[in-house]
């Protein structure tokens, strides 16, 4: 049965929201963990998109707890991102196309902090945001961590094609060396056969 309440709950605007955003995060995180081919990657957002799906259910749930329905509501971000993680970008670019590595304050204030303004939210409403907020902050660092190790792969790849690179310089450099030296040789072993073959004729025309 649904609670009693004798007011419209003023922070039923902030539980729909959520619901509906942690509903459509899980729906692109679940595509990408299926598209990428990094492990390290795929358990990251598998993880979180596991949060993110039981947060959307849990916020819904709650919502018709106290006597009310989800609302849907368009959402064209939903289908970029969407978008975004099915591309052929890599999983560093698509990290950044999302705003992922920001999610993360590191300690400074977020958009979470403001939650529990309303002192009118209810004990079961306020232990649903307690927990949503929590996972949602240790999944920002998960994710974090994820983006930071995908820079240091690239960079650690960037100067591994650029030792490659130089490498193939030098040998374009050496080859360029020996082939004037075989050059030069067969230059002074042409000179050597016109002077042998200058010696060997005769002086003049014998009558």
């Amino acid at each position: 049965m649904p609670e009693t309440t004798s007011a419209k709950p003023s922070y039923l605007g902030l539980l729909n929201a959520v619901s509906l955003a942690e509903t459509r995060a899980h729906c692109y995180l679940t595509e990408w963990a299926r598209v990428t081919s990094n492990t390290d990657v795929r358990r990251v957002l598998l993880t979180v998109a596991a949060r993110e799906g039981e947060h959307g259910m849990a916020f819904a749930k709650r919502i018709n707890e106290l006597g009310y329905e989800l609302r849907e509501k368009a959402d064209d971000g939903g289908e970029r991102a969407l978008e975004i993680v099915r591309s052929d970008c890599s999983d560093l670019e698509k990290m950044e196309a999302l705003g992922l590595e920001k999610l993360d304050t590191q300690g400074q204030p977020d958009v979470f902090d403001g939650f529990f303004q309303d002192h009118s939210i209810d004990v079961r409403t306020g232990e649903l945001l307690g927990r949503y907020i929590a996972e949602e902050r240790d999944s920002a660092r998960m994710l974090r961590d994820c983006y930071e190790q995908l820079c240091e792969a690239r960079a650690a790849d960037d100067r591994h094609k650029g030792g490659a690179d130089k490498a193939a310089r030098a040998a374009t450099k050496q080859l360029k060396t020996l082939d004037q030296k075989v050059d030069a040789l067969c230059r002074a072993v042409e000179e050597l056969r016109q002077i042998v073959c200058a010696q060997s004729m005769p002086n003049g025309r014998s009558g």
